[in-house]
């Protein structure tokens, strides 16, 4: 069953979360609860010293009964899962500024009219940055080598989201001299 987001935000689906029906917004509260009550209790996580330490904001969502959408790509007329961009940043910089890979995945994010749903970064010491933007339309991942001014990004997104328009808002936010992009389209003929 089809779910809208808050005003402001897509129209997103899902058929089920962990075996309970979409439509079944008790239990599916009293789930995210548990799941909450499990992640403040840090139980099964390793020391979060260098995590970013955010609470994620949560859209509260209502259902509606819109027709369903696939939420399938065309890309130069073939129908697909979704796009699947493989990018690699040469000579980039900034690579060990978390607050500008923050920023960067959030304009990142704009730019391809995607939904953000969740951003996750992890710091690693000495240094360098690994992390997710999770989006209604799938997801974009960073990892960093600051040491080597190498970053290797996946931007995946299906449904009428814009992927490519992340290639420039990476190359002016990390000053990379060099960016390599290789592209898959997932799920052709699904």
């Amino acid at each position: 069953m089809p779910l809208l987001i808050r005003p402001g935000l897509r129209l997103i689906e899902r058929h089920s979360l962990n075996g309970v029906a979409a439509r079944d917004w008790i239990g599916l509260r009293k789930m995210a609860m548990r799941q909450s009550a499990l992640l403040r209790s840090g139980r099964g996580l390793a020391s979060p010293a260098t995590a970013r330490k955010k609470i994620a904001h949560v859209a509260v969502v209502e259902t509606c009964r819109a027709p369903r959408e696939d939420h399938f790509a065309i890309r130069n007329g073939v129908r697909c899962a979704g796009v699947h961009l493989i990018v690699d940043l040469h000579g980039a910089h900034g690579l060990d500024d978390i607050d500008l890979i923050e920023a960067t995945l959030r304009r990142c994010v704009e730019a391809a009219n995607a939904t953000l749903l969740h951003i996750h970064l992890h710091r690693f010491q000495p240094n360098g940055v690994s992390g997710v933007a999770v989006l209604a339309e799938s997801h974009i991942s960073i990892h960093t080598w600051p040491d080597a001014g190498y970053a290797a990004l996946d931007i995946f997104m299906c449904g009428r989201a814009t992927p490519d328009a992340c290639i420039p808002v990476l190359r002016q936010a990390f000053k990379a001299s060099r960016v390599e992009v290789s592209e898959i389209l997932r799920g052709q003929g699904a």
